[in-house]
């Protein structure tokens, strides 16, 4: 990188001396640590199932590459360019959604996976970071016109996807789905009373899929009253952390992950935890905080509320995402079937990820040629 000088003009260059390094520096670290991770839980689960004991080693490495290279190509991009994406994806996951509640295979109750050959695409997954950017974008416009009602097309995308994750259905997306969007509708300055009523619809929500869906009220009750049903999942995590101590078992050395449901994917921090210890697993929580406080820093100093507005909602899908994960792994929060990001195994979430990282590094980019013009402008 030597031969990029400041005086540089190519968009390698500017990339170069305007993007976060340390966050940059911190989602590799993060792709390490998950390939190490999937090694140690992986072959075990992959021998259960039949798999060549390698084989989702082999597939996250390949997940990983994909990943690199769609995080550092969108990041790239000018704010312009990401809300352009953003128009795009969203219908396209809007439709596949669709697609999957009428045609999707059930998979342990749910219809959230398309299978695409070898490869099973999650479109909820690509329907987060579109509809953070679109609602981004319709709530700066509000800001910058008042007379506008942006704002309530982003409710009705939020509400044409909250009805789809409903369906499949997954609470757990429609959860992270909804407290992102009630954050950034608090940062675009939207009356308290229409908060307090999204954020009243969504509590009741809650409580109409606990009275009407057995498989949520199941997990709560079990989650409020262990004794009321079978708490393996829990019970296994927290087996986990206390095995490995403060240094760990040792890589490969652990025996929870056994007997650990789905430990490759949404326990994978569990196994982090036997393996390699309690100050492996800050370190991870540590790196996810580097990333969400960096990035949050960055937009501190921003003066366009699309950037601001958009850049906060996907930092908040990100950190919130693996706040959620972690905190089920540590029984203080009911299970559900979300992944640790960038750490978990699977394809459909890693390059979702990939992509709402990529956007956060785009929009926290300090060029000089994006937003000289805009400072001209307000001037």
């Amino acid at each position: 990188m030597s031969a990029l000088g400041r005086s540089d003009d190519s968009v390698l260059a500017r990339w170069w001396w305007t993007v976060d390094r340390w966050m940059l520096v911190m989602v590799f670290a993060l792709m390490g640590a998950g390939l190490i991770l999937t090694w140690a839980a992986g072959p075990w689960v992959a021998r259960t199932i039949g798999l060549e004991p390698l084989h989702f080693v082999k597939r996250q490495g390949v997940f990983l590459v994909l990943a690199a290279v769609v995080m550092l190509a969108v990041s790239l991009a000018s704010p312009r360019q990401i809300r352009r994406a953003a128009c795009v994806l969203l219908p396209v996951s809007l439709l596949l959604m669709l697609v999957t509640v009428v045609a999707a295979p059930e998979i342990n109750g749910s219809q959230r996976w398309l299978p695409l050959g070898s490869f099973t695409l999650q479109p909820s997954e690509l329907f987060k970071p579109s509809f953070v950017v679109f609602a981004g974008w319709m709530l700066s416009a509000k800001i910058d016109n008042p007379d506008l009602p942006s704002w309530r097309a982003a409710a009705a995308i939020y509400a044409a996807g909250a009805t789809m994750l409903v369906l499949q259905p997954d609470f757990g997306q429609l959860v992270l789905v909804t407290l992102v969007f009630l954050g950034q509708l608090t940062l675009a300055g939207l009356p308290f009373l229409w908060i307090s009523a999204l954020a009243v619809a969504g509590i009741a929500g809650l409580g109409l899929a606990y009275l009407t869906v057995p498989h949520v009220a199941s997990r709560i009750d079990r989650f409020i009253d262990p004794s009321s049903g079978d708490t393996l999942q829990m019970d296994r995590a927290l087996e986990a952390f206390r095995r490995g101590g403060l240094l760990g078992q040792g890589p490969g050395e652990g025996e929870v992950k056994r007997h650990l449901p789905d430990a490759h994917t949404d326990y994978i921090f569990a196994v982090a935890g036997e393996e390699f210890g309690t100050l492996a697993a800050l370190a991870l929580l540590a790196a996810f905080a580097v990333i969400v406080v960096r990035a949050l820093n960055d937009l501190l100093t921003e003066e366009d509320p699309f950037i601001v507005i958009a850049g906060a909602g996907l930092v908040m899908l990100f950190g919130l995402q693996a706040l959620i994960n972690t905190a089920v792994n540590l029984a203080l929060l009911p299970p559900k079937g979300m992944t640790l990001p960038f750490i978990s195994y699977g394809g459909s979430s890693l390059l979702t990820l990939a992509l709402t990282m990529g956007m956060v590094l785009a929009l926290t980019r300090r060029n000089r040629y994006l937003t000289a013009p805009l400072r001209e402008r307000r001037a």
